[in-house]
């Protein structure tokens, strides 16, 4: 079976992605160029490497990551595909297996997003204001005509694009972008008469 790693369509896969840890994994091999050490994801993910070789044994079972052979004791992996790519899912909502492992894989997207949020609160060094701000978390709810909601789509998928390179020297801050873009069925909720 061949994977396009743009268009991530099995369940299964998707289900397997629905885990935090594995979701972080995913995220952090791409930020890291698309390829690290075990411990180099341990480091930046503040975990211990003994912690992460099940769920990169599941990912590489699933084809999403690529174990190399390392020097001596160190194991590598790869992100499958193209790491300038980031992996993305098809949101296939004709099939209630889809619909379930897509539920699944928003679920895990939204712990992590409160994980992340909660450690930059935390953190003393946050910038919170200005055009240099690290921490934002908002919810907006509007109508949109089809022309902004064709902008909404391509200013989401240019986030998408500044948010998929690997580091280099000017590009040093690590940041995590969670969103969830989703209708909205306007309902009256009037209470019905005596």
């Amino acid at each position: 079976m061949t994977i396009d790693y743009r268009a991530i369509s099995d369940p299964q896969l998707i289900t397997l992605l629905s885990s935090p840890i594995r979701q972080e994994l995913v995220d952090t091999l791409a930020a890291l160029g698309g390829e690290a050490s075990a411990a180099e994801l341990a480091l930046e993910l503040g975990r211990h490497a003994d912690g992460l070789y099940y769920h990169l044994k599941l990912l590489c079972k699933g084809k999403l990551v690529t174990e190399l052979d390392g020097d001596g004791d160190e194991r590598r992996y790869r992100l499958a595909g193209d790491p300038s790519q980031p992996l993305r899912l098809a949101y296939n909502t004709d099939s209630e297996r889809h619909i379930t492992a897509l539920r699944k894989f928003a679920h895990g997207l939204m712990q992590v997003a409160e994980k992340d949020f909660g450690e930059a609160l935390d953190a003393e060094d946050t910038i919170t204001e200005g055009s240099s701000r690290q921490l934002w978390a908002a919810r907006n709810k509007a109508w949109l005509s089809e022309a902004e909601l064709k902008e909404a789509n391509q200013l989401l998928e240019r986030l998408c694009d500044l948010m998929s390179h690997p580091r280099t020297a000017g590009r040093n801050h690590l940041l995590s972008c969670t969103f969830v873009l989703a209708p909205h069925t306007a309902q009256s909720k009037r209470r019905s008469e005596p």
